[in-house]
């Protein structure tokens, strides 16, 4: 990651320089040492994460559709399969528990908090290679999003609480990067599983199930120790930071947005953020992002077999090319956000990428040239998680506020994982164009939200600048000034 000039913050107004006891090389090296501590642990956890809610389309077709009879409508003739039924009823508890997930996390803090529900939801994930229904196997897809609805929410608001706003982008994206990595590799491993087919009297595709919760069960157990909790009380987790460089950390916050120190938890101040229609705006871009990322995400290797020709080895692996090139495009993006300080521009790049890669990927003839789509919409896609991420993060101050906002962002995130569910649906195959409509029709949705927000954020920043309106208005002086990021 790049280095960061930690003597100099500003947050638009003219409080001057960061005086700091430490040097600028000091300062340099207890950054990196959270970004190797807190950003590398919440993504290796989201990796593990993103691996276990999207595994579904690897065991699909490694015989679990077959087995578990997973193809006929539900209910009887709907034009919903059980295997959608399955993917979507996730999100059904996935989203309504994701509110609370930023009280209790601010509350127990995030070693206990996430470490439990890692471990839980790994417990979950064996039990799904034992089912011996479709009806079993949607109960604990339930169970499994009541228990993931706590993770990324979190992560988002811890890392948050730890960056200044032009640092933050950069780490979103490796932490993303990371799960990104997952689904790169998730094909793969599933195919290596898939050959453990008949050990113990199992069939290959419980093992990817059996053996990916174990894994996760130890993760979440190791990351008792490897977490670190908010800035306040870093310099208790195992002593990560001393008391000294702790301060330093929330120094730096407020310097450059003044939310850095904890506030008493008060429903009004949670609830009253929902008045402020910027938070919807990038709940609704959030949304149409994770329609197309799900998609990909719960259907590719699918795709991949059925519309592009290919076996179920080489679906399985082919899916990794793509999500490596969308880590690479995701960092850039990432990289260049934070260092010229631009979000909605960044998102519109990704857009027009997905908005490239759908019709090459849906309607050329060659499957080679397809394929070639899947890359850009890939990338597309997944790199426009973080830089929402980053868009929201930047725009809003206050510890529940910022609580409420990372909620909000999920929580809709969750409804496009629903959506991205159902849009591939088994009688559009192989084409499955009504699923790339849609798609194509979230990005188009997007770049309206931007061609809207866009122009109010400027001008608002103009007012702001001749003194006739403070953004995110603060009870301390030293926190005004406050400009939003385009």
């Amino acid at each position: 990651m790049e280095d960061v000039e930690a003597s100099h913050l500003k947050n638009g107004s003219n409080d001057g320089e960061f005086e700091c006891e430490f040097t600028p090389a000091e300062q340099r090296k207890i950054i990196h040492r959270i970004d190797r501590r807190l950003v590398v642990t919440v993504g290796v956890l989201y990796c593990i994460s993103l691996m276990d809610r999207t595994n579904l389309s690897a065991a699909a077709i490694a015989g679990m559709t077959k087995e578990l009879v997973l193809e006929l409508p539900y209910p009887a003739g709907s034009t919903v399969s059980r295997y959608s039924v399955v993917t979507l009823v996730f999100f059904t508890t996935y989203i309504v528990f994701q509110p609370p997930s930023t009280i209790i996390v601010r509350k127990l803090g995030p070693r206990i908090h996430l470490s439990t529900i890692v471990v839980l939801w790994g417990a979950v994930m064996i039990g799904m290679g034992f089912v011996k229904d479709w009806e079993s196997l949607a109960g604990l897809r339930v169970i499994l999003g009541i228990l993931e609805a706590g993770f990324f929410p979190s992560c988002v608001y811890l890392l948050s609480t730890w960056y200044t706003r032009y640092d933050v982008g950069k780490r979103y994206s490796v932490f993303y990067i990371l799960g990104s990595l997952a689904s790169a590799c998730a094909g793969i491993l599933a195919y290596g599983l898939m050959q453990m087919n008949g050990l113990q009297g199992l069939t290959g595709w419980r093992w990817i199930f059996i053996i990916e919760g174990a894994l996760t069960c130890a993760l979440g157990l190791g990351s008792y120790f490897a977490l670190v909790d908010f800035p306040d009380k870093a310099h208790k987790s195992w002593k990560f930071l001393t008391e000294r460089e702790a301060k330093f950390i929330i120094d730096r916050v407020d310097r450059d947005r003044g939310d850095a120190a904890p506030q008493v938890f008060s429903a009004s101040k949670f609830f009253r953020a929902a008045l402020d229609l910027k938070i919807w705006a990038y709940a609704l871009i959030f949304f149409n992002t994770t329609t197309v990322s799900y998609a990909l995400a719960y259907f590719l290797p699918i795709i991949l077999q059925r519309n592009m020709g290919f076996s179920v080895g080489a679906a399985q692996c082919l899916v990794a090319p793509p999500y490596a090139f969308a880590g690479i495009v995701m960092y850039a993006t990432g990289y260049l956000g934070d260092k010229y300080h631009l979000r909605g521009p960044i998102i519109a790049f990704n857009m027009v990428l997905c908005l490239i890669g759908l019709p090459i990927m849906g309607f050329h003839k060659s499957a080679a040239v397809r394929y070639f789509g899947v890359f850009l919409t890939t990338a597309g896609a997944n790199s426009n998680v973080p830089a929402t991420m980053s868009y929201q993060a930047n725009n809003i101050r206050g510890q529940w506020k910022r609580a409420f906002c990372s909620a909000t962002l999920v929580g809709f995130g969750g409804i496009g994982g629903i959506a991205g569910g159902l849009v591939f649906r088994t009688q559009d195959a192989p084409t499955y164009h009504p699923g790339l409509y849609a798609c194509i029709a979230a990005c188009c949705f997007t770049l309206v939200i931007l061609a809207v927000m866009t122009p109010v954020l400027i001008m608002q920043n103009k007012k702001a600048a001749r003194g006739e309106v403070e953004l995110e208005d603060s009870d301390e002086d030293h926190q005004r000034g406050f400009r939003y990021t385009i």
